[in-house]
């Protein structure tokens, strides 16, 4: 087990009936949280993708972090998938269907050179609806996606079968 995995099962904590009767919310907080462990999350997600892409992007709003660690440790830029409205200027638009609507992403154009390898990261990959939809942005931009890090995914959820064609990896699956 990697040392990535030994704290995230240390540290994350599960929160039935959170945010609606039902659903178990599973809280990284406590993990980012953890200096010892945040490093090692990042570590294990830098080292599986090491020399794989020039940028990271990450999806609002735990991505960020992630995306931000990452691409300090490779020496690489960051992109930000954002909400909509969220961005100034021209931006591409990604709308995508969540559990109970819908929901809209945004990403600026032009931040890299055309073809560029980017690496994907966020907290969670549960229908895998907002990373597609991220996916189909970074596409729309002209860059080629290297892979998908998460540190959680959640198998019952099926998100991985809508990144079909490109590497993904978590840290941990429940």
């Amino acid at each position: 087990m990697s040392r990535a995995r030994e704290e995230l099962d240390r540290l994350l904590v599960s929160v039935p009936d959170f945010p609606e009767p039902g659903i178990l919310f599973r809280d990284l907080a406590p993990v980012f949280a953890d200096g010892t462990a945040f490093r090692a999350l990042v570590d294990d997600l830098a080292e599986h993708f090491a020399g794989g892409f020039d940028a990271v992007a990450g999806v609002e709003a735990r991505g960020f972090v992630l995306a931000a660690a990452v691409a300090y440790a490779a020496g690489a830029g960051v992109l930000v998938v954002r909400k909509a409205g969220k961005l100034p200027g021209v931006v591409l638009s990604e709308t995508y269907e969540l559990e109970y609507g819908s929901a809209s992403l945004e990403l600026e154009p032009n931040r890299l050179p055309a073809g560029s390898r980017v690496l994907v990261l966020d907290d969670v990959l549960a229908t895998g609806g907002t990373l597609g939809a991220s996916a189909r942005l970074i596409s729309r931009a002209g860059y080629e996606i290297a892979g998908f890090g998460v540190v959680l995914e959640l198998e019952d959820l099926g998100g991985r079968a809508r990144l079909a064609g490109s590497p993904v990896y978590s840290i941990a699956a429940l």
